[in-house]
């Protein structure tokens, strides 16, 4: 492990190794959350740095995965889904690895993660209108039988990142 690295846990038994991340570092992934879009020219200027030095960073922060990827942001609604919620799911507890790939094959689940609490997953759901939200919620996620119960908040407006 070299000085520009940073062990982290990341679980029982589990370590990762991060990248050390400095100031320009944490500024351009700022600025790529923001619009990840931006060329390097505009990349570099924001965070006053060279081209090549940024080009640089952005090449080794997406290497070592501390960049993941790059996305775009679209208004649920002008795509047709008018109705959201988070469903919370109480799970059989050993079955998280067989209903990831279950969860994944529904479409209108757009974020899922294992929390801690009163519940042991939550999704967050977009369907097209409160009966598309019903026949997923009923129909699919109740049918899967690692599923024990479920629990839906309606999202009346969604704020977006704050």
């Amino acid at each position: 492990m070299s000085q520009d690295e940073i062990p982290h846990h990341a679980g029982p038994g589990r370590m990762v190794i991060a990248p050390a991340l400095d100031e320009i570092d944490r500024q351009i992934i700022e600025a790529l959350g923001r619009d990840g879009r931006l060329s390097i020219r505009a990349l570099a200027e924001q965070v006053h740095i060279s081209r090549a030095n940024a080009y640089a960073r952005v090449e080794r922060l997406t290497s070592t995965d501390t960049i993941t990827g790059f996305t775009v942001t679209v208004d649920p609604l002008k795509l047709g889904l008018a109705t959201s919620a988070y469903v919370t799911l109480s799970l059989r507890q050993s079955s998280w690895r067989t209903l990831r790939e279950q969860l994944q094959a529904i479409p209108e689940i757009k974020h899922m993660a294992l929390v801690g609490g009163d519940f042991d997953a939550i999704l967050l759901v977009r369907a097209a209108d409160n009966e598309g939200l019903r026949r997923v919620v009923l129909e699919k996620l109740q049918a899967i039988p690692e599923v024990l119960g479920t629990r839906t908040a309606l999202i009346f407006e969604d704020l977006g990142t704050l």
